[in-house]
This record gives structure tokens, sequence and C-alpha cells, in this order.
């Protein structure tokens, strides 16, 4: 398992839930310190935080929080009779409906060689 991948995982949780880190740290029953620090790479994510997560968001797919493997909620939109049909090779994350008042204002592509990419809306 690679932390700093994780560590992008969870953000991209709270990014989904429209979560700040207090009330995702709230959420899932730790200090916000906590979060803190494991946002910051201070603190590696430990299987009861996981599990906190897992209790707290049960659409959230474990395999895809630990490994990346599959889509942030899991088989939910699975066909019955194919499963392998959606089964993505590699974290699928789609983005919430935004409100009317609010716009993309950027969207940033992690890369797993540590680079990134930042687009902005022109």
């Amino acid at each position: 398992m690679k932390t700093k991948e994780i560590v992008y995982r969870i953000e991209s949780i709270m990014l989904h839930y429209d979560l700040s880190a207090a009330i995702f740290a709230d959420k899932i029953g730790v200090q916000r310190s906590g979060i803190s620090h494991l946002l910051k790479g201070r603190n590696k994510p430990s299987l009861d935080f996981i599990l906190k997560i897992k209790d707290a968001f049960p659409d959230v797919d474990v395999n895809w929080l630990l490994f990346g493997r599959g889509s942030l909620e899991g088989n939910q939109n699975q066909d019955k009779e194919n499963p392998k049909a959606l089964s993505p090779t590699k974290a699928t994350l789609l983005p919430k409906p935004t409100p009317r008042d609010k716009q993309i204002d950027s969207i940033v592509i992690f890369y797993t060689d540590g680079t990134f990419k930042t687009h902005k809306e022109v």
C-alpha cells in the first residue's frame, strides 16, 4: 500500500461528499488534529482509521480506498448480469453535481509519478 495514494483517496472521499477536514473527522469519530496530520503526511492511516471510514461511509469500496482498484462507491452500479462490464481497472471519481451558484474553477490531475497538471476554466 502506498500511503500518499491512500491519503489522496481519503481527500477524494471528502471532496465527493463535500466535507471539510473537520466535519470528516467528526463524522468518522477521530480527532480533527489526526486528520490534519494525516493530510499533511505526518501520520499514516491505521487499520482502525480505515475501518472508521468504512463504518461512516458504507458505500465507499475498501479495495478502492486501500489499493485504488475499482471505484469510490464500489459495485453499486455494476451490471448484475455481467459484473465485469462496468468494472474499471483504475479508480473512477465523478464529480458531484454542483449547485447552480457554484462553478468549477480548476481541475487538478495527479499522476502516479508525483506530478500534477492544473486545468483552469477559461
